[in-house]
């Protein structure tokens, strides 16, 4: 491949970023969001699934008033969505492009060598 094939493609590559200036600042939010220890583990611990704030504090181990602080802020940045039954909150996480996100760090983190 040429140089000058790959200025074109370089060139096209921030237009087109440029073009989703939304795209980028949502991702930002969203990286700023997980990148705290204990919410990514949330968000591990979440996955695909739905669980209540109780459910959760068992699977990560820490206060409720702690989980609770850190599901705001990830609901906050969009990161989560939430629905109330009764007096119980369950969570999920509320954007399919965050679950990719999530799996795809696992593969490359949480894999166990051979």
């Amino acid at each position: 491949m040429s140089s000058q094939t790959n200025t074109s493609q370089d060139c096209n590559f921030v237009t087109d970023l440029l073009a989703r200036e939304e795209d980028v600042e949502r991702a930002s939010r969203s990286l700023k969001a997980i990148s705290h220890p204990l919410r990514l583990k949330i968000l591990c611990v979440l996955g695909d699934k739905e669980f209540s704030v109780q459910d959760i504090v068992s699977y990560v181990g820490t206060s409720q008033s702690n989980i609770s602080q850190h599901l705001a802020i990830l609901r906050d940045k969009g990161v989560l969505s939430s629905r109330k039954d009764a007096n119980r909150v369950f969570y999920r996480v509320g954007d399919t492009r965050t679950l990719k996100l999530i799996s795809m760090m696992q593969e490359v983190f949480c894999s166990v060598s051979h």
